[in-house]
């Protein structure tokens, strides 16, 4: 196989979403411990964001003003589509670079392309600015971050085939989801050639709480692997991987990673074996057979987000973490401007339409009961 981009970058990145907190406010000091740790073991990837509260700042404080430039790898990104503003968005870079204190930025992302997100990096002119800063020296190579389908992702990728890396969700229990796409959009960018950086390898923390039944599969093939440790070696298993994010908010998560992860061995026939059965588990927790393909949504005169919030109970299904899957119904539905299960008049054309017969009317009170609206 051909070398890659970010081949030689250890497979463990930190990622700087959920950092730990003193009262509101962040704790650099156990931010600055962590990183040490974590440098200290031969890691350097760390993973931040302009969209992500104090997170910038952090990693000034924590790791940028404490380590030498050489010896740490920044990726932060800019989501232009939060201000929808072209001078706002513009000047992510500048503010990046101010925020963390680093003379350049290693890995830069557009953040978060797809669905009615993209085209703002075009208004923008998003593209020839990332083009020109690199030309500058002020970034080393640039790439993106994508929620969306395969189809879109084929379509961008193939539309700005000077895109250097692609970053997405990949996790063995998103892997066939048809929500997610996460095999399908990882073949999309390997076969466009692109290295892929992978988020959320255990799904925002839930695959460290399974059903009792899917973690004792994890227990019988290996009692002294922490839950965690599947899923983020899963991921690092792919061929083309840059690195794997996982977002640390303790120590104890930190040092966890660092102990399997430190001298990363792919996984064996065996764990594969051992992941599909949790795999096929899993997927039976998912008792609403919704397969994302929404004809729902051409159909209901109401905007509701019928198959996103049917994604978002699904998870609560699964996971039992209502944070989780609270945070879920909210970007289904405000995230996307699309209305709530409440707003549902039960007028029963989304279910003539819907090709696996869901008793829709019946699912989405539910979610009035869990979310709350």
């Amino acid at each position: 196989m051909e070398s890659y981009l970010g081949e030689s970058i250890p497979k463990l990145g930190f990622g700087l979403m959920r950092l730990p907190k003193d009262g509101d406010a962040i704790d650099i000091g156990q931010v600055a411990q962590m990183a040490d740790e974590f440098l200290d073991a031969g890691f350097t990837y760390f993973d931040t964001s302009w969209g992500y509260p104090g997170s910038e700042e952090a990693f000034g404080k924590a790791v940028a003003s404490r380590h030498p430039r050489e010896s740490y790898v920044l990726a932060t990104k800019c989501p232009v589509w939060i201000p929808a503003d072209r001078e706002v968005g513009r000047s992510m870079i500048d503010v990046s670079l101010e925020r963390t204190g680093a003379s350049y930025i290693d890995f830069y992302l557009l953040h978060n392309l797809g669905e009615g997100r993209t085209h703002y990096f075009e208004d923008f002119d998003m593209w020839n600015l990332v083009q020109e800063k690199k030309e500058q020296g002020l970034i080393r190579h640039w790439g993106l971050s994508f929620h969306d389908n395969a189809k879109a992702l084929d379509e961008l990728l193939t539309a700005h085939p000077e895109t250097e890396f692609v970053q997405l969700q990949i996790n063995y229990a998103d892997w066939n989801n048809p929500a997610i796409e996460s095999r399908k959009c990882y073949e999309t960018a390997r076969a466009h050639g692109k290295p892929v950086i992978v988020m959320e390898p255990v799904k925002g923390g839930s695959l460290t709480h399974l059903p009792d039944d899917v973690a004792k599969v994890f227990a019988d093939a290996n009692p002294d692997a922490s839950l965690a440790s599947w899923g983020v070696r899963y991921a690092a298993s792919l061929e083309g991987v840059i690195t794997v994010l996982s977002g640390m908010s303790s120590i104890d998560q930190m040092r966890d990673n660092i102990s399997y992860m430190k001298a990363f061995e792919p996984l064996t026939d065996a764990e594969r074996a051992t992941i599909e059965r949790a795999r096929e588990l899993l997927e039976g927790y998912r008792s609403i057979p919704c397969t994302a393909c929404r004809y729902c949504a051409e159909v209901c005169e109401k905007n509701v987000a019928v198959s996103g919030i049917i994604e978002a109970l699904n998870w609560y299904e699964m996971y039992h973490d209502l944070p989780l899957a609270q945070g879920r119904y909210g970007w289904n539905t405000d995230g996307h401007g699309l209305a709530k299960a409440s707003a549902c008049v039960k007028c029963g054309k989304c279910e003539e339409a819907c090709p696996q017969h869901i008793k829709i009317r019946d699912e989405l009170p539910k979610a009035v009961e869990i979310f709350g609206e």
